[in-house]
């Protein structure tokens, strides 16, 4: 799908959407209750689709309609052991432990793109406690029953390796320790993930800075939820006022864990001139920051190493686009400098490398030049209504297929 948006600013409140962060984790909480729960505020992403897929194999029915998700008794009889992930690395991550505290063999369906992203941390895991692992282009399939341990994890590749084993290790007939060994890079999505669960009522609990203790023989409990407003993607909607624009997000929650709520206090000093940032505990925001700085002062980002591991290798994405815009971005090995020049419009069609973030940067950019953006049903993959927003608001977008 192509998308071509005339230049022109939007203009007044935007509703927050969902946050995807909180709504995986509510929905594979309630889930693994076992009882008839709902979790309300669910929006139709290709992201949220994987993970009710999952609960499904899981042996839970979940039905969701009009925002909502309901969930009847688990049938533990029901169980498939199939996992279709799709592009969710989040889902892929939190569910391979999830399916190993069952044990016996697994199988976990996804895009090349999203296998080739890795499971290093849960491979070596595996190699550990003798569990088998075949990696294919499209599935990994895993052999084994994970046993309660202590488990040694690096926190500089992913906090879902984390919070994945958070869901499990609660479930296992004994106690375990996560121990990490390198910085924690991403602690707000872990902060998040231990307060859904201690929402469900699983303790886990942090003995020493980075070292967090399980009691095994645990049980969720059943609990309905509404999933509060999303910082990530309402940095897309938000990024308008940088430029000009004459809007406000609505339905944010002041004092939320999420670690992307920083991007007000970014994009403030985006405004007041040339931005020096660590991104390193917020990477999603990465591909908004390179846009709204090559449209002003420029800038020089740090910790966005973790930017190649992502839908796209989001570095090089955005620095290849920008460029038909007239911006040069320099990509080092954990930085991102942003020259400052003249945003112009693109003489070719831009590409959204099949990745969501980067189309709604670059669509937010198209609002002062005009552009044709290519694989823009891309933002499905998290904000499927992203375009229809704009328009409500004003943006003038034109879709062909």
């Amino acid at each position: 799908m192509e998308i071509t948006i005339k230049k022109g600013l939007p203009s007044g409140k935007f509703v927050a959407p969902p946050s995807k962060s909180y709504a995986h984790r509510l929905l594979i909480a309630s889930a693994l209750s076992g009882g008839s729960t709902q979790i309300s505020k669910i929006s139709k992403s290709e992201d949220m689709y994987a993970t009710l897929d999952c609960i499904r194999a899981l042996g839970t029915n979940a039905t969701l309609n009009r925002g909502k998700v309901t969930f009847e008794k688990n049938d533990p009889c029901a169980y498939t052991g199939i996992f279709n992930c799709r592009e969710s690395g989040s889902t892929l991550r939190f569910f391979i432990p999830i399916a190993l505290a069952r044990g016996g063999v697994c199988v976990f369906n996804g895009t090349s793109r999203l296998i080739s992203r890795g499971i290093s941390v849960y491979e070596d895991i595996c190699k550990k406690q003798g569990i088998k692992v075949s990696v294919a282009d499209t599935s990994i399939t895993l052999d084994g029953k994970l046993k309660p341990d202590i488990f040694e994890v690096r926190g500089d590749i992913s906090s879902q390796f984390i919070s994945g084993l958070f869901f499990a290790l609660p479930l296992l007939d004994g106690d375990s320790t996560v121990k990490i060994t390198t910085e924690l890079e991403s602690r707000p999505y872990v902060d998040i993930t231990i307060e859904c669960l201690s929402y469900f009522g699983i303790e886990i609990i942090e003995k020493e800075k980075n070292e967090f203790y399980i009691k095994g023989n645990q049980r969720y409990k059943c609990k309905s939820a509404r999933v509060e407003g999303d910082f990530s993607n309402s940095a897309f909607l938000d990024a308008f006022g940088v430029l000009g624009a004459p809007v406000s997000v609505i339905g944010l929650n002041a004092y939320s864990r999420q670690g992307d709520k920083i991007y007000k206090e970014l994009f403030e000093k985006i405004k007041n001139g040339y931005l020096e940032a660590d991104i390193s505990a917020c990477p999603d925001l990465g591909p908004i920051l390179f846009a709204l700085c090559s449209a002003c002062e420029g800038g020089y980002i740090t910790g966005t190493k973790r930017l190649k591991i992502k839908e796209s290798d989001r570095a090089e994405a955005m620095a290849m686009e920008l460029s038909k815009m007239g911006i040069r971005l320099d990509v080092y090995e954990n930085a991102v400098k942003i020259n400052k020049g003249t945003l112009k419009a693109p003489s070719e069609r831009l590409c959204s490398h099949n990745d969501h973030r980067i189309v709604m940067a670059l669509s937010v950019l198209a609002t002062l030049t005009g552009a044709t953006i290519c694989g823009a049903e891309a933002v499905n993959k998290s904000f499927p209504t992203f375009f229809d927003v704009l328009r409500a608001h004003g943006v003038k977008c034109e879709v062909s297929k």
